[in-house]
């Protein structure tokens, strides 16, 4: 593994490059998007899967600078949305096994109510899927896209940005 300034330089290396993934099954056909807010609402489920799925993972981002990112992120989102993700953690979680209850105790959370969870609550429970559960983490950024645009990290923004250049204006024929 790279420790983190081999792997920010890097990423700087392949942007400078112009280096590009192909990713698989993706049509001639697709749509631009101007904007990740204009990705986020028109692309599908299984597109955002696709990119996250390939971007998204602790061996890329280590939890040391995910954490940190995802409290802050998540502060930012609207509260109804903050709830959407908790809910969607928990619902997958619940298919592992783990319980709503389970985790409240397990990670010191104020609740287990997705309605009732503040911004730290929400933000433990994201790191806590994020380095335990990272195929949990990016199906529900998949789900929830919102988030994502708060990441500023300049690791994460550069991995996301690799991901999203397929998808945003590097597509114009």
């Amino acid at each position: 593994m790279y420790n983190n300034e081999q792997y920010k330089r890097q990423i700087m290396n392949d942007l400078a490059q112009g280096d590009t993934e192909t990713m698989e099954d993706v049509s001639s056909d697709e749509r631009q998007y101007e904007n990740f807010d204009d990705f986020a609402q028109r692309s599908s489920q299984a597109e955002r899967r696709q990119l996250f799925g390939k971007s998204l993972h602790p061996e890329r981002i280590p939890p040391s600078q995910m954490e940190p990112e995802l409290k802050q992120a998540i502060a930012q989102i609207k509260p109804n949305e903050r709830d959407d993700v908790a809910r969607a953690f928990f619902k997958h979680l619940k298919e592992r096994g783990l319980s709503d209850r389970q985790l409240e105790q397990q990670l010191a959370l104020g609740t287990h109510n997705p309605n009732k969870m503040s911004a730290d609550d929400v933000s433990k429970l994201a790191s806590f899927v994020y380095h335990n559960h990272p195929d949990i983490f990016q199906e529900v950024m998949a789900e929830q896209p919102g988030i994502i645009k708060f990441l500023s990290n300049p690791v994460v923004a550069a991995v996301l940005g690799i991901a999203a250049a397929k998808w945003l204006g590097s597509r114009k024929k």
